[in-house]
């Protein structure tokens, strides 16, 4: 029933569902998985979730969102930049207080951690992320822009 035929049409019932949230309206390419539809319930975003959480730093400027329900559960889309000098845009799929949400404001910089040895484009906002650290590291990306 879930062959990887079907895990495919899964995977693409987002973007059928709503086209803002498809990978061309995203801006990422193929290598992105897609938005899950509950991820609550998808076992490859349990997993990649998990996996940002201890993923490493670096610094996104937010692009823009858009909500996926009224938790609020948002996509956030950054243009991200890495501490070793890559840069790529970026998708995060949060959960966002009413408050966090109104916060929000395109151009703004935010801490986020990918996975670098996936590269798919999945971000997760760096919440517990040291400001010392997170000062550091966007000294070192300014420094790199200079030069």
């Amino acid at each position: 029933m879930f062959g990887r035929k079907n895990r495919k049409k899964l995977d693409d019932l987002m973007a059928q569902l709503r086209p803002d949230l498809s990978r061309e309206s995203l801006g990422v390419g193929p290598g992105f998985p897609g938005v899950a539809p509950n991820p609550l319930l998808s076992r490859d975003a349990a997993r990649r979730t998990a996996e940002l959480r201890t993923g490493e730093l670096a610094l996104g400027v937010l692009v823009g969102w858009r909500e996926v329900n009224s938790n609020p559960r948002v996509v956030l889309m950054f243009d991200v930049e890495t501490a070793d000098g890559r840069s790529f845009r970026g998708i995060a799929d949060e959960d966002l207080t009413l408050t966090e949400l109104t916060r929000l404001a395109p151009g703004q910089t935010l801490p986020v951690r990918y996975r670098p040895a996936v590269m798919d484009h999945c971000v997760a906002l760096a919440r517990d992320a040291d400001p010392a650290r997170v000062r550091q590291l966007s000294d070192e990306i300014a420094s790199r822009k200079r030069t």
